[in-house]
């Protein structure tokens, strides 16, 4: 294994470290694994955070229009109640605190806790849950659908609904607007290490890849021969385009890596979803490329699409200021 690290069991601490040592809007709080933004904002407060080793998720979207605060997990484990109630008091303004939970087990049962923990400081806290990954209804993490990029258009909804002065209510009725016209497929090439491991968690023949992989590792639902390009963003698509109608539509696409995939790839990758969504008129009103959801150094990627209306447009072109993400 071949990693620019210090101690494997120090890389969340430092990596969060180092993220705000980057950013003069955002603040560390060591021994708790928070990133929250330094001043308060008077709104709603959005949290998120998870298993560390999806970086710039989640804290990189911590900043101006998205997260007030981020929580972070060792590599792929949820964070404790005690971290995540941190969080929400570094976002809490004194009007409420909605979370956005992807759907793992572990990390809905500690964020719950930690809701519960924070009401009985007096702070009002809600919640909604992402599960836009159509590869599988149930996972070796989760009791449903994963959540997995499309997590990123969520917090973009709910951070830009929140800065324009939404109620707490508000937020989450936006976000989960958000959250019902989000589907993502995605796809693994390669597995990933886990630093404190040191060897990789799975292993895939060289000609092979894995459709429907989960951003942890967990079993995908066919594994085959390696596709080209075009070929690829037919087969992601074709599980999508199964689960909801996106014909004659506007949408939003995000096209992710998973933190080892060339960005000359992505675009490629990226270029042929477009040729297919012309064909089926759907158009393109905001694109993404790049790592936004990862899985450690896996090579792979991810298709995620969100259906348009006036109000998720709206807010989808809110201006934000993070360290992983800036519309202005």
């Amino acid at each position: 294994m071949k990693k620019i690290i210090n101690d494997p069991n120090n890389v969340v601490a430092e990596t969060l470290e180092g993220l705000a040592l980057s950013n003069p809007d955002i603040v560390y709080v060591p021994e708790l694994e928070v990133i929250a933004r330094k001043e308060k904002t008077g709104k709603v407060g959005v949290v998120s955070g998870g298993g560390s080793g999806h970086e710039p998720a989640h804290a990189g979207y911590v900043g101006d229009g998205m997260l007030d605060a981020a929580v972070a997990g060792h590599v792929f484990s949820s964070p404790s109640p005690d971290r995540i109630l941190e969080g929400i008091k570094r976002a809490d303004s004194g009007k409420g605190v909605l979370l956005v939970i992807k759907n793992y087990s572990g990390d809905i049962m500690n964020f719950e806790l930690a809701a519960e923990m924070a009401e009985m400081e007096g702070i009002e806290v809600d919640y909604v849950v992402v599960k836009d990954d159509v590869a599988v209804e149930d996972s070796t993490f989760s009791a449903g659908r994963r959540g997995i990029a499309g997590t990123v258009f969520v917090h973009k909804i709910a951070g830009a609904k929140a800065k324009q002065g939404g109620s707490l209510a508000e937020v989450k009725e936006a976000a989960e607007k958000a959250i019902k016209n989000i589907r993502s497929m995605g796809m693994s090439l390669t597995p990933c290490t886990i630093p404190a491991n040191g060897k990789p968690n799975f292993e895939i023949e060289e000609d092979k890849m894995e459709v429907g992989m989960g951003i942890h590792g967990e079993p995908g639902i066919q594994r085959k021969e390696l596709l080209p390009s075009r070929e690829l963003a037919k087969e992601l698509l074709g599980h999508i385009f199964d689960d909801m109608d996106f014909n004659d539509s506007n949408v939003a696409l995000l096209t992710n890596g998973l933190g080892s995939t060339p960005p000359m790839e992505l675009y490629i990758l990226n270029r042929d979803v477009h040729k297919i969504l012309e064909e089926k008129n759907i158009k393109v009103e905001n694109n993404l490329v790049g790592n936004y959801m990862t899985a450690l150094d896996m090579s792979g990627c991810s298709i995620t699409l969100m259906k348009l209306d006036d109000e998720l447009r709206e807010l989808l072109n809110v201006s934000c200021k993070t360290p992983a993400l800036t519309i202005v």
